[in-house]
């Protein structure tokens, strides 16, 4: 069994080497690290890296945490000191998950918390403060805790500082990673949630784009501690309280690109309900998305979270009607020609096509006199190596020719069935979704029986 010590024997000998032999900081750590190896001691467990005060050989982590829990409180009396040493412990944090996690068994996240609980006047210190626990606090969620929630609430009811509010809703965001009961316990908060819808409204672009992130991160399925996450559920309350809402301020904020692309990303997500697709179209959503398709052609990012938003939007039968009625057909023509080269924007815009000509042979029509089977067919050949391309367009035109046979002409003039062959070839794991679209073009497909029923005893029947 491996020998193990304690990041605190590792530390001692360190500045032992450093007071004591007056070694250079980096000869000490060196010589340390030798020591105990030739002990054969296993280091695994010990952060070998941290920066230490050349004059005492303390740990600069550990002599700020110190500082601060002694003269924290007395904030006034040490002023340029407490800023320092905060900014050390901030500095430290960022250096990797180890720091942060002896940060916060140093006791740092906590003082910042219990600091914050109180009145704190100077913005200069609070600032600080809230960038303390947002730098510990990331990658290691489990310490968020009640009193953290109660102390964030407060201070986004009451401050006014965008820099401070936008620190705060990060804190809330970096909570939610990774960790399904932050998320319950967010939630579960009518006072935050309350608070939050509040902030869609202020003047900030900056805190409206974090507070559409927070909600995205509120609706979160990644902890593999937990058998069943909420996440459709809290998209679904999320979507109750400020669906609409968001969807009108993409009116509000229409010259911000960034801003607009937030946005439409979080309608996407919300959208988890198909009466939710109904209340985007009721607050203008299909209307604006038309309108920004054309003013914002060029932008790729803008366009891909477009038909993110319209592939959500058409699980809704009647809404997806309604979106080619507003003419989409040749704007997501227009787009795909345009950026065809891009295979992300590729990707998104094919299953949106997928999506929109599903079981609605009129769509499939109106899409299809755009001239966008041709459009498809050379994405496919720009993007051979690329699976989710291939298979997204397998979709697209199997849903457009299963209902309207006279299609298929035209797709295969295009040379669409060795495109299709070779990605049968590459691309064995889709191979469904590609023998699909073979048969609906009437192509040769040869169909595996995937299973067949054997049995040794043989039925006689009696003539």
């Amino acid at each position: 069994m491996a020998k193990v010590i304690t990041q605190e024997t590792f530390d001692e000998v360190l500045k032992e080497n450093v007071v004591e032999f007056s070694m250079t900081v980096e000869e000490a750590r060196e010589e340390t690290i030798k020591q105990f190896e030739a002990q054969g001691i296993n280091l695994a467990n010990i952060i070998k890296d941290l920066n230490l005060n050349p004059e005492s050989g303390v740990p600069l982590l550990n002599e700020s945490i110190e500082y601060l829990k002694s003269n924290l409180a007395e904030y006034e009396s040490h002023e340029d000191a407490v800023r320092t040493h905060l900014a050390t412990v901030i500095a430290e944090s960022k250096l990797g998950v180890p720091h942060r996690v002896l940060a916060s068994n140093l006791g740092a996240y906590e003082l910042a918390v219990n600091q914050l609980e109180n009145e704190v006047a100077n913005k200069e210190l609070l600032g600080l403060l809230v960038q303390t626990a947002n730098a510990i606090i990331h990658k290691q969620p489990d310490i968020f805790n009640p009193k953290s929630l109660q102390v964030i609430t407060r201070l986004l009811m009451t401050e006014t500082n965008v820099a401070i509010v936008c620190d705060l809703l990060r804190w809330l965001q970096k909570t939610c990673i990774l960790h399904e009961m932050n998320r319950h316990l967010i939630m579960d908060d009518e006072l935050c949630l309350k608070q939050l819808k509040m902030l869609l409204d202020h003047d900030a672009n900056e805190i409206v784009k974090n507070v559409c992130l927070l909600f995205r991160y509120l609706i979160l399925d990644d902890d593999i501690r937990v058998e069943f996450g909420k996440a459709h559920e809290h998209a679904r309350t999320l979507a109750t309280e400020t669906l609409a809402d968001i969807t009108k301020l993409l009116f509000k904020y229409k010259s911000d690109q960034d801003l607009i692309c937030e946005l439409l990303l979080t309608i996407a997500s919300l959208t988890v309900r198909n009466e939710f697709c109904q209340v985007v179209e009721d607050a203008g959503g299909i209307k604006f998305i038309m309108d920004a398709m054309v003013e914002y052609c060029d932008s790729i990012k803008l366009i891909r979270e477009a038909c993110k938003l319209l592939k959500a939007l058409a699980g809704n039968d009647t809404v997806k009607i309604h979106i080619i009625q507003n003419g989409a057909a040749p704007l997501l023509e227009s787009a795909l020609n345009r950026h065809k080269d891009n295979e992300v924007f590729a990707r998104h815009a094919l299953a949106c096509v997928a999506t929109l000509v599903l079981r609605d042979k009129n769509n499939s029509k109106a899409l299809f006199e755009t001239g966008i089977a041709e459009t498809i067919v050379q994405t496919m050949k720009i993007h051979p190596q690329s699976k989710i391309v291939q298979r997204n367009g397998a979709w697209s035109i199997r849903n457009m020719v299963s209902r309207s046979r006279e299609q298929c002409d035209a797709f295969l003039s295009h040379g669409v069935e060795d495109v299709l062959n070779q990605a049968l070839t590459d691309h064995p794991t889709i191979a469904h979704d590609i023998k699909s679209a073979l048969r609906d073009l009437g192509c040769k497909v040869h169909l595996n029986e995937e299973w067949k029923a054997r049995s040794d005893i043989q039925i006689k029947h009696d003539e």
